[in-house]
């Protein structure tokens, strides 16, 4: 079993939520899988957080949405909220932060929350791309979306946790 995760384990609640919430920012999903301790692998972790996530009602989806800036937006501040999300949207060029912003505007007008993607690894094309195609989902089918969207994040973010040591 990797340090990390031992360290993990061994955490107060207290201590292990704050971790949580560096990935998601909903009390909810770090009570959560704080509780479901200990882990024997990391695959368990990542696994029991990705479902802790698709589990979240709407009310603590949308919370968590707020601690995401919008795609194509440096994000500000420090700590590793900011600097994950900068990671996380290195692939966006200056060129396309007007067509991102123009998007980030139209997304929130129709369905009331920050657009949100997971990011790492696409290009600031493959953003705008399906931002576009995004808008022309029912809320319904966004919602859905947006939670598959916000699962892969928390387990990448997960993921960098426990690389961290923290």
């Amino acid at each position: 079993m990797p340090d990390t995760l031992t360290a993990f384990n061994a955490r107060s609640p207290a201590e292990a939520e704050a971790g949580l919430l560096a990935c998601c920012a909903s009390p909810a999903f770090a009570g959560k899988v704080a509780a479901l301790r200990p882990y024997d692998d990391p695959d368990r972790l990542l696994a029991a957080a990705g479902a802790a996530v698709l589990e979240l009602d709407w009310g603590e989806v949308l919370e968590a949405l707020r601690a995401h800036p919008r795609i194509g937006e440096r994000p500000g501040g420090g700590g590793r909220e900011a600097s994950w999300s900068r990671q996380e949207q290195s692939g966006v060029e200056d060129g396309l932060r007007a067509a991102l912003a123009e998007g980030n505007r139209a997304y929130e007008e129709r369905f009331g929350h920050v657009y949100l993607v997971c990011a790492t690894g696409l290009t600031g094309e493959q953003l705008l791309a399906r931002l576009r195609e995004r808008l022309g989902n029912d809320a319904e089918r966004e919602r859905e979306v947006v939670r598959g969207e916000l699962a892969a994040i928390t387990r990448l973010r997960l993921g960098k946790l426990l690389e961290e040591g923290s």
